[in-house]
């Protein structure tokens, strides 16, 4: 039988002997350290220490006031503590307490009680169990700021992408496409492959650019909508269009007319979907590419700001963008007209929702760029700065 667990409140330095009392005494606990974080498990609860910090995107530790995050491999014990019967279908969660602490050189912080909201798992060759490979949980109630800069002190931020490009949006497009890219997305591949061409049809230069940067930046064809490499550029099934982009799921494509005339250099762009006649997008192929890069910059940022409300108000668009610079192009993407805000290392795209009513979303390279957007008067489901 296990005794009642003491109550620890938040904020408080702790002992190592308080912590194994949480998890209902040190006699029958188990302890793994993995990841940089120290796993404690017992027949009361489980309590996670992860060391203080800014560790990265990468590296177990305090992400926000919400979160915690941890990178395994875990053992096999932890693994199943932490994904538990929440993870089986039409399983009921069996309610242990998971206790946060992080490791400070006075000692051990209490920040509370969580449970797992996110888990990644992979299978090892020549095993028959998936092992957790990430794990996010989020405690019960959200840190105050003063106790996260403890926990996780802010980081000054470091070589953040400029805004050299912004001023040649509406001179040079091909300009500005290729300092934001490479401005922006690190090189991950240092090899030059050559590009399988098309034959059958050309291929305009904003395109053709893209591909290039794409070499050693592969990001830049996207990660929630995506570009199709050269290799897999089609015709669409009236052979009249060049399908070149498919959003993620596949509920409509971007395409550019099959036949491009001599002349045409920076084409029409068409948003289509299988229910409606092809949309023409309001910016040309070279403001489009720009646009879609916007996006899926922000999309798939480390560090995201995303307001809880989806129907903000043209008076909180205004707030959250008045530190911003907005980009000089008509409204991207015509289900839902979007336009984008920007700041050294941050990108924001705010989408009309109908009604006078808006949804923003920001993405940065560094958690010290969303400092910008840190005193709007909106509630955050997810801030990471």
């Amino acid at each position: 039988m296990v005794d009642q667990v003491p109550a620890v409140p938040v904020g408080v330095l702790t002992d190592p002997a308080q912590a194994f009392a949480l998890v209902g005494g040190a006699e029958d606990a188990e302890r793994f350290t993995f990841g940089g974080a120290t796993v404690v498990i017992g027949l009361a609860g489980t309590v996670i220490v992860t060391e203080a910090g800014d560790r990265g995107p990468a590296r177990s530790g305090v992400w926000n006031a919400d979160e915690v995050r941890l990178f395994g491999p875990a053992p096999a014990p932890v693994t199943k503590r932490l994904m538990g019967r929440t993870w089986t279908w039409g399983a009921v969660d069996e309610g242990l307490p998971v206790h946060l602490m992080v490791r400070l050189e006075e000692g051990l912080l209490y920040l509370g009680v969580s449970r797992t909201v996110q888990v990644g798992t992979a299978l090892q060759p020549g095993c028959t169990e998936y092992e957790l490979t990430r794990c996010v949980v989020r405690l019960e109630v959200p840190l105050s700021r003063s106790l996260l800069d403890r926990v996780r002190p802010p980081l000054p931020a470091v070589n953040l992408p400029g805004l050299d490009w912004l001023r040649h949006v509406n001179g040079d497009r091909g300009a500005a496409l290729e300092q934001f890219v490479t401005g922006w997305y690190p090189v991950t591949n240092a090899v030059d492959t050559p590009s399988t061409r098309l034959a059958s049809a050309p291929i305009p230069d904003g395109l053709r650019q893209l591909y290039r940067l794409a070499v050693q930046r592969p990001a830049a064809l996207g990660v929630q909508n995506r570009i199709y490499p050269e290799s897999d550029l089609r015709a669409d099934d009236r052979g009249e269009m060049l399908v070149f982009g498919v959003e993620n799921q596949g509920g409509f494509v971007w395409s550019l007319l099959w036949t491009l005339g001599g002349e045409e250099t920076d084409p029409t762009v068409w948003f289509c979907d299988d229910s409606e006649s092809p949309i023409a997008e309001q910016e040309p192929l070279s403001g489009f590419l720009l646009q879609f890069s916007l996006f899926e910059a922000a999309m798939r940022a480390d560090y995201l700001a995303l307001p809880r409300n989806l129907e903000l108000t043209a008076q909180q668009v205004d707030q959250l963008t008045e530190r911003l610079d907005p980009v000089p192009l008509r409204p991207f993407w015509p289900w839902s007209p979007t336009r984008f805000y920007v700041a050294p290392g941050l990108v924001m795209h705010v989408c009309e929702a109908g009604d006078s009513k808006f949804e923003a979303w920001a993405g940065a390279t560094h958690r010290s760029a969303l400092a910008l957007l840190a005193d709007a008067t909106v509630e955050w489901s997810r801030f990471d700065g």
